[in-house]
C-alpha cells in the first residue's frame, strides 16, 4: 500500500473533521488506567502528530478538552464523545492522534504496548510487539 500524502478523519457523528499532512509517528497501544477509562476498552491506539500538521477543518465547536491530569488535555467531539487526539501542555509541538478516529487506511502497524505495568488484569497481551512498563523509550 502507498502511503498517502495526507491523513484525513473524524469523530462518529462526523461534526469534527481533521487534516493531516505529515506523517504519524509510531503507533502505540497504551495500556494505563486513564487511556483505558478515556477509550471504554483495553487500550488506546496513539501516534504522534507534529500539531503543526494538524488541521481541523470542521467542528472547532464541538472539540472539547477535558485535564485528565496536570497539563495533560484529551481533546474529543461533545456531541459523540470520539476521543480525537491529547496534548501536554509541556510538548505543545505534538499531539498524539487517536488512530480510530482516522479515515484515511495506512499501512502502519502498531510498534508497541506501553504502560503495561497498569494494564487491565482481564486483558491478556497475545503479540509480539514489544512491552514496556511506561512510556516507550525516546517517546516524541
Amino acid at each position: 500500500m502507498t502511503e498517502p500524502s495526507f491523513l484525513a478523519g473524524g469523530c462518529l457523528c462526523g461534526a469534527v473533521r481533521y487534516r493531516i499532512d505529515g506523517e504519524l509517528g509510531p503507533i502505540v497501544l497504551c495500556h494505563c488506567g486513564q487511556c483505558r477509562k478515556a477509550q471504554g476498552g483495553a487500550f488506546a491506539v496513539n501516534a504522534p502528530v507534529r500539531a503543526a500538521d494538524f488541521h481541523l477543518l470542521a467542528g472547532a465547536e464541538a472539540l472539547k478538552a477535558y485535564a485528565s491530569s496536570p497539563g495533560k488535555w484529551r481533546s474529543f467531539c461533545a456531541h459523540c464523545g470520539s476521543p480525537i487526539h491529547s496534548r501536554r501542555d509541556d510538548r505543545p509541538e505534538v499531539l498524539r492522534l487517536r488512530i480510530g478516529t482516522l479515515d484515511t487506511p495506512i499501512a502502519q502497524h502498531p510498534a508497541a504496548h506501553i504502560h503495561v505495568a497498569s494494564k487491565a488484569g482481564w486483558w491478556e497481551i497475545a503479540d509480539d510487539l514489544p512491552q514496556h512498563a511506561g512510556v516507550e523509550p525516546g517517546r516524541p
